[in-house]
């Protein structure tokens, strides 16, 4: 029998997805479940969007520019431009999703071998990317107990050597929700400078900030403009995960024109997805507000829930719409499984995703689980009532955590 490749063999699971078909059976039985695992807002989208999707009248659905409609990224200027980050539509490359503006910057930039320099716990398809490019994903670890801050300069030097090309930051976090200070954008701006590396930034979640802190792009950072490739995407901002709309930008004219041949490769990005993406932002600010009101108060309704339960701790996500958080338990898979495939209170049940597929460094995070607020305030309560009594009935808890 012919055999799978090293790449098929060494691709992780999705540590959000893995646990999906046990979701199903618990359904199949009756239960409900309560997704804390998947970042799919549930709230909707823009109404402009769907009234553009409606209105379509052409008689073909024609193929795109490979780099995305003219129209699309001619509105994207002015939208950057809102949070000071200024670009022409020629540093604008439309991709399929985020996740493929992800993956050709790396196809792009990187040589197989090539290493990568990311701060864990990460966005797990991160490691996917990098496996299909033939890229090594080298990890520094941020721990629960500082809040997930960035650790020293001096620990990103250890790991730099002659394979490394780049930093990969994620900013605001997922999974962490954290939100990298001024501070710390500078110390990787340094790093990025001094070695000449590249700085592949994830900024899709700008829009949820909830701390008095600036948003600090990786667009902001002088003296590194050729370095930079910002990733950007719709889903998250407009509730429109179905749309896969994302972008690549860069101001470095040879990483584009790599990119370019990528994407002349897999033809076009989808045509009524930028059509829905592009009347997006034409949404009101009163939609925007209600979205990031919504958002604030589901943080706050999660996080002191979380905390209220013995033994488990969470820190307070400064972004987006996750937080990690520690159980009582060794190993938060098993307890996720078991949620699934055994436990139930009246008839109802959580899924949750396990915090270790988001490391790369072997035992880290086994206690600890990934929670996004995408449920409205009534569903989240319940869903932490469920938590609670699982805790409460699980047989592998552990000491209560201090």
């Amino acid at each position: 029998m012919p055999q799978i490749s090293i790449r098929g063999i060494e691709m992780p699971e999705s540590p959000i997805r893995k646990l999906a078909p046990l979701a199903q059976q618990a359904k199949n039985r009756g239960i409900k479940v309560y997704h804390l695992n998947i970042g799919q807002p549930d709230l909707p989208t823009p109404v402009e969007a769907l009234q553009a999707i409606r209105d379509i009248d052409r008689e073909v659905l024609e193929y795109s520019p490979s780099q995305g409609n003219l129209s699309y990224r001619e509105k994207l200027v002015k939208y950057y431009a809102k949070f000071d980050i200024h670009v022409n539509p020629e540093d604008i490359i439309i991709t399929c999703g985020g996740s493929e503006a992800v993956l050709f910057a790396f196809l792009s930039c990187l040589n197989p071998g090539d290493e990568i320099i990311v701060p864990e716990p990460a966005y797990a398809n991160y490691m996917a990317f990098a496996i299909s490019a033939g890229a090594v994903i080298r990890t520094i670890t941020t721990t629960i107990e500082e809040g997930f801050s960035l650790p020293k300069v001096e620990k990103f030097e250890e790991l730099i050597n002659e394979r490394t090309r780049a930093i990969l930051i994620c900013n605001p976090n997922n999974p962490t929700g954290y939100l990298y200070t001024r501070r710390e954008m500078h110390q990787i701006r340094d790093l990025v400078k001094k070695y000449d590396l590249y700085l592949f930034s994830d900024e899709v979640y700008r829009e949820y900030i909830y701390t008095g802190s600036p948003y600090i792009s990786a667009c902001h950072l002088e003296g590194i403009e050729q370095n930079v490739v910002l990733i950007d995407s719709v889903s998250k901002r407009y509730s429109e995960c179905g749309l896969r709309i994302g972008a690549l930008i860069t101001k470095n004219l040879a990483v584009r024109k790599a990119v370019m041949k990528f994407c002349q490769a897999r033809l076009s990005p989808p045509l009524i997805g930028q059509i829905a993406a592009e009347a997006s932002l034409d949404a009101t600010e009163e939609y925007s507000r209600n979205v990031y009101d919504e958002y604030v108060e589901r943080r706050k309704c999660l996080i002191d829930g979380l905390n209220r339960i013995p033994g488990v701790y969470s820190p307070i996500p400064m972004g987006a719409f996750y937080t990690v958080a520690k159980l009582p338990v060794k190993n938060s898979e098993d307890f996720c499984m078991w949620c699934l495939e055994e436990f139930s209170f009246e008839g109802e049940t959580i899924m949750m995703a396990p915090a270790s597929g988001f490391y790369t460094t072997p035992g880290i995070g086994q206690d600890q689980v990934r929670i996004a607020y995408v449920l409205n305030k009534e569903d989240l309560e319940r869903a932490l009532l469920i938590l609670r009594k699982a805790l409460e009935a699980y047989p592998g808890r552990t000491e209560e955590n201090p």
